[in-house]
């Protein structure tokens, strides 16, 4: 599955469309009647105040030169929330010389900082999905890191290839269309790493779940939120995430997992911590 900027340009804005309907925006029916969900191009360009033609060449990628201001009138008009309006612009306006430099090593402070955190799992995580770094509760917790090859300490091969990490989501279907959101909204920064394309590559070529998920070009930033987990060795608990960006390391984020205060999930994850 190369990666083709214009082509996934494309389908991004057709997806987009798709989820809309011209009764929400009070859009008269035009003629014939529909084939397909969602507005159409000719709806679309309307309510972005651009002409069709205009909006056709931008859907098609017959140009990566559209304005910011089009491209913001088109996010609006297909209610983008900021994610998918900062994918769009990725998409249809890529830098032109963006390179992406190799991960510097982690500093020894921040691997202190981790092993400082004693009551809540966390790792830090690249825009790949790769786990970096770890603390031990987030090895009792996810999987015991350590124990993989580098090349397999990976969230998205691990939410879709480890059965154990499968098991541990009770809505495993949400957690994996948040790891996919989160891989395609890397896929907009040019150029794309070649380890990046590899890994899109394998779990679409292993996982028709994977395939599925992604045809449906959903984006999202991984700030925070919150799952639903079922552990072995603890039972079920609920857990909050915050994910933290690294000073120093832009393409680095911590994630760190918390349990409301004085609740059962906060019991189980003190008795993993413990154990």
């Amino acid at each position: 599955m190369t990666f083709d900027r214009r082509a996934e340009l494309g389908e991004f804005l057709r997806s987009r469309r798709a989820r809309l309907r011209p009764e929400e925006f009070g859009l008269t029916s035009y003629g014939r009647q529909r084939r397909v969900p969602g507005l159409r191009r000719e709806e679309l360009a309307q309510l972005a105040g651009v002409s069709v033609d205009h909006y056709v060449r931008l859907e098609q990628g017959r140009s990566l030169q559209f304005s910011v201001e089009v491209l913001d009138a088109v996010a609006k008009a297909l209610r983008l929330d900021p994610a998918e309006r900062e994918h769009l612009h990725r998409l249809a306006r890529p830098t032109q010389a963006e390179e992406q430099a190799d991960t510097p090593p982690l500093r020894p402070g921040i691997h202190s900082l981790l092993s400082a955190i004693n009551a809540a799992p966390a790792y830090v995580v690249d825009r790949r999905t790769d786990v970096r770094a770890w603390n031990r509760l987030a090895a009792a917790f996810i999987t015991d890191f350590g124990e993989l090859a580098p090349a397999e300490r990976n969230m998205a091969r691990l939410v879709f290839f480890d059965e154990d990490v499968r098991a541990l989501y009770v809505d495993w279907w949400a957690r994996a269309r948040d790891v996919v959101a989160f891989l395609r909204l890397d896929l907009a920064r040019p150029p794309v790493p070649p380890a990046t394309q590899a890994l899109i590559e394998d779990l679409s070529a292993a996982s028709p779940e994977f395939r599925q998920i992604w045809a449906e070009h959903d984006i999202k930033a991984p700030e925070h939120g919150s799952h639903l987990y079922r552990h072995p060795l603890v039972g079920e608990l609920e857990l909050s995430y915050e994910t933290l960006q690294l000073p120093g390391h832009p393409d680095l984020a911590l994630v760190v997992h918390t349990a409301e205060e004085g609740t059962p999930s906060q019991e189980a994850l003190r008795i993993l911590a413990t154990s």
